[in-house]
């Protein structure tokens, strides 16, 4: 059963202590990744896992109350220029996948452009923003595998009404360079391996194996409920679960994934949701 907790009022820092304090935890994972035993993975255009393990996409160009649709359109060009730098790549038994160590730095001397981001909560643009988009497909994806995730961070704010959602609420991964990363390890005896690729109309994403899965993963949620917190403000809270059947002897297991609790940034009784 969901513990239902409190959600504290969020606190607004300072423009300043928010740059000096996101350099500061840059330059942090920066020596990590110099200075740790971490193995991490790489691409590889040459290598074709042959078995597909679970396949999703999204849609890009998906109408947003109050944000302009250049915003989307650019995050179309900002996705395009991080799935280049680590499309196909393969993670192999014991490494480690890192999202912000294989895309680097989105700048605009790299042709990134201003897309949406959120800060506290609130609608705004950044160079590279959007790319959210491509970790909530990422993680989507994990979530049916058996892979060990090992950094996620979850959005804080419910920013959009729900409008043709597919998938639970509380499913997504939300970056920022390079300290709010997605990472995963690959703690089984195969490789994985991911290939993204954009259309028209969706980002597409597909992780493949080099062995044929053993399992079948399901995401449901339970206890979703809307709160209002003492001021004055609207939570939103579920709990994510992974259903995990072993296809050689039918047995079910069950595992939370995660107990989820965000700043509602509108009214939960808007009609049409």
């Amino acid at each position: 059963m969901f513990a239902f907790q409190s959600v504290e009022k969020p606190i607004l820092r300072g423009k300043w202590r928010r740059k000096f304090g996101r350099e500061y935890f840059i330059l942090k994972r920066k020596f990590h990744w110099l200075f740790s035993s971490v193995k991490y993975a790489k691409v590889d255009k040459n290598a074709h896992l042959p078995f597909s393990i679970k396949q999703h996409q999204s849609f890009l160009l998906r109408p947003l109350k109050d944000v302009d649709m250049y915003l989307q359109h650019n995050k179309v060009t900002n996705l395009r220029l991080a799935i280049a730098q680590m499309n196909q790549v393969v993670i192999h038994p014991g490494e480690t996948f890192s999202l912000w160590r294989l895309v680097g730095r989105p700048t605009a001397s790299k042709g990134y452009l201003p897309g949406l981001a959120l800060h506290n909560g609130q609608i705004s643009s950044d160079i590279g923003g959007g790319l959210c988009q491509l970790g909530n497909l990422l993680y989507w994806m994990l979530l049916h595998s058996p892979l060990t995730i090992t950094e996620r961070w979850r959005h804080g704010f419910d920013v959009f009404p729900d409008v043709n959602r597919t998938i639970p609420f509380a499913c997504g991964a939300t970056l920022a360079y390079n300290y709010i990363d997605l990472q995963f390890q690959n703690n089984t005896n195969n490789g994985y391996q991911i290939k993204l690729w954009l259309d028209d109309e969706y980002l597409h994403g597909d992780l493949l194996c080099s062995a044929p899965t053993s399992h079948q993963y399901e995401i449901f949620e339970t206890d979703h409920q809307f709160r209002q917190q003492p001021w004055g403000g609207y939570t939103r809270h579920n709990s994510i679960w992974k259903r995990i059947t072993d296809l050689q002897n039918n047995q079910i297991t069950e595992e939370l994934v995660s107990d989820n609790n965000a700043i509602m940034m509108y009214s939960p009784f808007l009609t049409g949701r």
